[in-house]
């Protein structure tokens, strides 16, 4: 077998690297940080494998890699790649689908909850010891059982997000998607709509969808003014997907009720942002799949994908394939 160069961008646990480096010759070096930048750029004129996540790869940047074959992603999501670059360089793209998609949708319904029943808000008045009397009406959330939940991308995610709210909750379960879905299990209880009609009648509207040039600034004033006077909306998906302005201004202004949010246009979120300290927004720090099974789940799947294509062989899971 012959021995290539991997670069891993991003930690991973030390039995995966050593699964790399008994086959491969590796150099560890995450570009995120300032004293690791330069190891990476120079790995990369040598490099036929990258492994990693959470940063972007230019075609700028990939220039500098002229026998690379693979680039692992450790995400589902490929909006930090240029697909088009990657296509006519024949780089096979590999992504980590599926293994995430319980967490991921655990976590969009928790937003649900969280900003629905005003817990992180109410949580805090016990926290800073201002729980002083029984709450009154002006803290009183909202029921999530019996709301319509509308979802706009109905891959994986979408579908695990409609089974909790429509067999755990009782949600009739709006959808907007360019194919028609067929969830058995869902059968009768979720239903197709265009975007406008999800967007009208939904009392809750949660994002599932990728970011893509034709999906990027998806949601803005025009989207935000066709949703009920007090609904609530959830991204879990992408932060492009959103233009963060018109958000701010549905809040402030109608109709939206509330926001709960896993994912920013700029990541992390800027220390001025409005979003970050507004009354009724529920941040997250982009944490859809962060939990120790998943995690680990996503970069054993990377790691296989990685190691079959530099053998020869085709990867499990994969957006673009090398010619």
């Amino acid at each position: 077998m012959n021995r290539k160069n991997v670069v891993v961008f991003r930690a991973l646990p030390p039995d995966l690297l050593a699964r790399i480096t008994e086959r491969h010759d590796v150099v560890v070096a995450d570009p995120r940080r300032t004293e690791e930048r330069q190891r990476f750029l120079d790995a990369l004129p040598q490099a036929q494998g990258l492994i990693g996540s959470s940063f972007a790869l230019d075609a700028q940047t990939l220039d500098r890699a002229p026998a690379l074959e693979v680039i692992s992603s450790i995400s589902v999501g490929v909006d930090n790649y240029e697909l088009p670059y990657l296509e006519r360089r024949g780089i096979t793209l590999c992504n980590t689908p599926g293994v995430l998609t319980e967490t991921t949708a655990d976590t969009l319904f928790a937003l649900i909850l969280c900003a629905s029943r005003r817990l992180v808000e109410l949580s805090n008045l016990v926290r800073e010891g201002r729980w002083t009397r029984n709450i009154g009406e002006d803290l009183f959330g909202w029921d999530v059982h019996g709301k319509t939940l509308g979802i706009l991308g109905f891959g994986r995610i979408g579908q695990a997000l409609a089974r909790r709210a429509a067999l755990g909750f009782g949600m009739p379960v709006l959808y907007h998607d360019p194919f028609e879905v067929r969830v058995p299990e869902l059968s009768g209880l979720v239903t197709r709509l265009p975007m406008d009609e999800v967007l009208q009648r939904a009392d809750i509207v949660a994002l599932t969808l990728p970011l893509s040039e034709a999906t990027r600034g998806l949601m803005g004033a025009r989207e935000f003014a066709l949703m009920k006077s007090g609904a609530i909306f959830v991204n879990g998906a992408r932060g492009g997907l959103v233009q963060e302005d018109a958000l701010l201004q549905a809040l402030d202004n109608g109709p939206l009720r509330a926001a709960a949010l896993d994912v920013f246009a700029t990541e992390p979120l800027p220390q001025a942002s409005p979003l970050r300290t507004h009354p009724r927004v529920t941040p997250l720090p982009h944490i859809g799949s962060a939990t120790h099974e998943t995690r680990r789940a996503m970069a054993e799947l990377a790691t296989e994908n990685l190691l079959a294509v530099l053998d020869g062989e085709p990867p499990h899971c994969a957006v673009l394939l090398r010619r």
